[in-house]
């Protein structure tokens, strides 16, 4: 799974990363964001990439009670194409998270010890996100999301047996067309991304 990841990356190097050409939400940033949180995310809309803000956690559209939102932070890879909650957006409506890095715990007993992993690069990266609009009752328009994990790579399977899915650069533009048809190879791209590019550390001090 995925709860917490971080986002410190300015936002001058965010839009030259993703290739944004329109900025359409408040820069947000933190080092321990969680579920329920507002986070960035990249969407395509008339061939233009556009950096919007999202609240973590899917409410379908469908859904009477948007407190179904706080179950659906994250969308397992391997159901995305069948679930309700989610192939709907899955086949129009996906999205780039973004983050320097994220956490995981790893159980030992009663404690659990957080590892912090990030790229190598240092560098910002898009995790495969879905999104959708609920219309509340109040007509009001809430716009959510969610990250797709898969199973781990060599890295992270020592601490945590599930992963965010990172898209590579290459893959980035792709996942976000939403005009792409190809749901095989939509599905293809969820795989773990590369122990040898990511990097881990022990986290020693409290998370804030």
């Amino acid at each position: 799974m995925c709860g917490r990841f971080v986002l410190l990356t300015d936002l001058s190097v965010i839009t030259d990363s993703f290739d944004i050409q329109d900025v359409a939400c408040e820069w947000r940033s933190g080092s321990n964001i969680a579920p329920g949180q507002n986070i960035l995310a990249v969407i395509r809309k008339e061939d233009r990439n556009i950096l919007v803000d999202f609240r973590w956690g899917l409410i379908p559209s469908w859904a009477k009670d948007p407190a179904i939102g706080t179950r659906m932070f994250n969308a397992r890879a391997e159901t995305i194409a069948e679930k309700p909650s989610f192939k709907h957006a899955f086949r129009k409506r996906r999205c780039l998270i973004v983050a320097d890095g994220f956490y995981e715990w790893q159980k030992s007993g009663r404690t659990k010890q957080p590892f912090y992993f990030s790229l190598r690069s240092d560098e910002p990266f898009g995790f495969a996100g879905l999104y959708e609009t609920w219309m509340g009752p109040d007509r009001q328009q809430v716009h959510t999301c969610t990250i797709i994990t898969t199973e781990p790579n060599d890295l992270i399977r020592s601490i945590h047996d599930r992963m965010p899915v990172i898209l590579p650069k290459d893959r980035e533009a792709d996942w976000i067309d939403q005009e792409n048809p190809d749901l095989g190879r939509l599905m293809s791209m969820l795989t773990p991304y590369p122990s040898e590019k990511m990097k881990m550390a022990e986290v020693t001090s409290p998370l804030g």
